[in-house]
């Protein structure tokens, strides 16, 4: 028996040594795997990735300075970006890098626990060289699962000839009542021929971030279930339905009118929009697609004296599952950092990471206004996030838009409309 239980045990410990090493071998493997090309793939999630430009330039510039890395993007359709993501982790899928395309899909991302905590790193950095992104990556518990690579906020576009055609000054210092009352100057002709003051987008944050941001100055203002103070921007941008010095809600959602289609062939003569659409429309005049005479202005203002903006981090995490994690790590950090930030300047792309260094790479883009006007509008006092990291983003957005869309269309006034709002988010989403 003695010799039975001695053979056991040497037999045990001989499985127990051929498990672990199999252990630290699967474990060494995912990090450090490489290919037939002795080098390391790592996988990033992104969205349109040839028509969104600082992707490929972040991807070769860190190829270039990590020889031993090939960074293969996993493209999806923008539009069907946080759906298909959300189906991909929730089947482990082992991307190493993942683009936060938004705080919502951030959000949900963050607290189903599929993204590595960044927090510890995050700590280290000089949080006002990001403009207070950093604060606002933060979940309930002040743990960070992203870091910010670009920081867009809203801007005023305008059309500089148009503007001189109709001996109109530029759009300097603009509150929203003046905003519509320049829109109605600025419109001119009829039918096919019809040039509009502005075009307002159909996106609900045009009117509720604004007003969150201009009226009330706190990020969270709109997952709060009080929206009373939505109720003066929904007067403006209906009233310039009523003034028809704008493309009407309803047609521009029934057509899926473009912004950029828009101002680029000239239809409209103003254009409040994400400091996204810079490299946008830099790219259709190089490209020979527009011929707009165009700057910037700060965002109209709800009151004259300091310009107040929002907008929102674009940000990368790295997958909880990755196949590479160190790796992956490495690259969000750089890429969020100093040396990307350059690199996302100079496609014309706002960094989150500011410096005047990286201001003057950005305004020396071939293209890109340097005037004054432009500069300070590049320069808010004040940005604002457009919706709150919050457990319950997703959900209250979508009620948002739901009634965003009926107000906009007049199926509801705005008072009932604000008031569905408010009723809808405390029985649906607070108090559920």
């Amino acid at each position: 028996m003695k010799k039975h239980f001695a053979l056991i045990f040497v037999l045990i410990l001989i499985l127990s040594s051929i498990m672990a090493g199999c252990s630290s071998k699967d474990t060494a493997s995912k990090e450090t795997v490489k290919g037939s090309d002795g080098k390391v793939t790592l996988k990033v999630t992104v969205w349109n990735y040839d028509t969104t430009p600082e992707f490929k330039a972040l991807f070769e510039a860190y190829q270039k300075e990590n020889p031993n890395v090939k960074i293969e993007p996993v493209d999806i359709e923008a539009a069907q970006y946080d759906q298909k993501l959300t189906t991909m982790l929730a089947g482990n899928d082992d991307s190493d890098v993942l683009t936060m395309k938004n705080l919502i899909g951030y959000s949900n991302y963050a607290y189903r626990g599929q993204l590595k905590d960044m927090t510890a790193y995050a700590k280290s950095l000089d949080g006002e060289k990001y403009q207070g992104m950093l604060e606002n990556m933060k979940d309930a518990n002040g743990k960070i699962f992203a870091l910010p690579y670009r920081n867009d906020f809203w801007v005023l576009y305008y059309n500089k000839k148009l503007f001189d055609q109709a001996g109109v000054k530029y759009p300097e210092n603009l509150t929203w009542d003046e905003y519509r009352e320049t829109a109605k100057k600025l419109t001119s002709g009829s039918g096919d021929t019809k040039v509009y003051g502005a075009y307002n987008h159909v996106w609900r944050s045009i009117t509720n971030a604004t007003a969150a941001a201009q009226e009330v100055g706190k990020p969270n203002a709109l997952v709060k279930g009080d929206y009373s103070f939505l109720t003066n921007m929904y007067k403006v941008f209906k009233g310039m339905q009523d003034d028809k010095s704008v493309l009407d809600y309803g047609t521009a959602k029934s057509t899926n009118t473009t912004y950029a289609s828009q101002f680029e062939t000239e239809k409209a003569a103003m254009l409040p929009m994400g400091t996204w659409y810079m490299a946008g429309v830099l790219n259709s005049k190089n490209q020979g697609k527009t011929n707009v005479d165009w700057a910037i202005a700060p965002l109209p203002q709800t009151e004259k004296g300091k310009v107040k903006s929002w907008g929102s981090p674009t940000a990368f995490a790295v997958n909880k599952n990755a196949a590479h994690s160190k790796e992956a790590e490495k690259f969000v950090k750089w890429a969020s950092g100093e040396e990307g930030a350059k690199v996302v300047a100079g496609v014309g792309v706002v960094p989150a990471y500011r410096t005047e260094e990286i201001n003057n790479i950005y305004f020396k883009v071939a293209g890109m206004p340097s005037d004054e006007l432009s500069k300070k509008a590049f320069n808010p006092d004040f940005v604002n996030i457009e919706m709150p990291m919050d457990k319950n983003s997703a959900a209250i957005d979508q009620i948002l838009n739901e009634e965003h869309d009926l107000i906009m269309i007049g199926e509801n006034s705005i008072d009932k409309g604000i008031k569905t709002m408010g009723q809808r988010v405390k029985s649906e989403v607070l108090n559920k």
